[in-house]
């Protein structure tokens, strides 16, 4: 029998971290007990990771809830009550570069250490990886993809391009080998596809079993404008860089120009970090041809330096 997760209220997860009435206490309540966080010293590290992530509030609130399903479970375990199975594969959707894969990690190293997976590592795959070229190949790639996964996450990208081939296309065996291994070793690996939303919508109608495969689905939106200015300052600050007032005007006003331009193919953080790196270089550049070194003109990012391909 497939469990779900519940997706109500704070108060649910309040309940497993204190024994004390969960309309009285918070969070903050909780965070003062040393030994309710010794206990959850798990939850607690990857609420550190998951904070340094920009927006994503609704996923932070669903790792909680998993963290306490998972919790409460082994607690019903020790009481020598029913757990039942509990199936944690899971779709991710949304358009490149909003963290879907450094989400997956994370999730790997807690339920690692929450001992529901032996290694919690993560095995990236696209349909290159899968997909063989004559007939038993496909079967037998896959297979031996999700035996390096097993203990793990087996992560597959752009998931719905498994079945863009029709019928005869290898692609289908791909997807059938992935099914009965999550049968046939569903507590030993997590199978996470992901992809683009529309997409990903598409390939669950081409296989009426999968949607009641993956009860947890996780969607990334793309970051507005102020969290990509955000981002963009965080990757500045921790790279020991600070952009100059115009440049970071400039900034935002190409942002504003690029997301609204691309829409869905718009590659959010990656779009970032592309962008910063190569003003970084431009900026060595001119330092160089001017042959400024003090401290603050190697930290200074002007206008002049953002590598804009595009401008309003």
């Amino acid at each position: 029998m497939e469990q779900t997760i519940s997706r109500n209220s704070k108060s649910q997860i309040n309940v497993v971290l204190s024994s004390s009435s969960p309309s009285s206490i918070t969070k903050d309540d909780w965070l003062a007990d040393t030994k309710a966080r010794e206990k959850h010293a798990p939850l607690q590290k990857i609420q550190r990771e998951l904070e340094a992530l920009v927006g994503m509030d609704e996923l932070k609130e669903l790792i909680n809830e998993i963290y306490a399903w998972l919790y409460i479970n082994k607690c019903r375990e020790t009481a020598n009550l029913k757990t039942g199975k509990q199936v944690l594969h899971m779709m991710f959707k949304g358009n490149p570069g909003t963290g879907k894969t450094t989400v997956a990690r994370m999730i790997g190293k807690l339920f690692h250490e929450m001992n529901v997976l032996s290694k919690g590592h993560l095995i990236e795959a696209e349909r290159a990886d899968l997909v063989g070229e004559y007939i038993g190949h496909t079967a037998q790639k896959t297979r031996e993809l999700v035996k390096k996964a097993l203990g793990g996450i087996l992560f597959v990208d752009e998931a719905y391009s498994l079945a863009r081939g029709g019928e005869k296309d290898f692609g289908k065996e791909a997807i059938d080998t992935l099914v009965k291994s999550m049968e046939d070793q569903q507590n030993d690996f997590i199978l996470i596809l992901a992809g683009y939303s529309k997409e990903m919508d598409h390939f669950l109608t081409l296989n009426p079993g999968l949607p009641s495969r993956f009860p947890v689905v996780v969607s990334f939106p793309d970051y507005s404008v102020d969290q990509l200015m955000e981002i963009a300052k965080r990757m500045i600050k921790e790279r020991e860089y600070k952009l100059s007032l115009e440049a970071e005007r400039k900034l935002r006003s190409h942002l504003q120009y690029v997301r609204s331009k691309e829409g869905s193919t718009f590659s959010n953080g990656r779009y970032i970090r592309n962008l910063l790196e190569k003003s970084m270089r431009k900026q060595s550049m001119r330092l160089l041809k001017e042959g400024k070194m003090d401290r603050d003109y190697l930290m200074l990012i002007s206008e002049r330096d953002l590598h804009l391909a595009e401008t309003p």
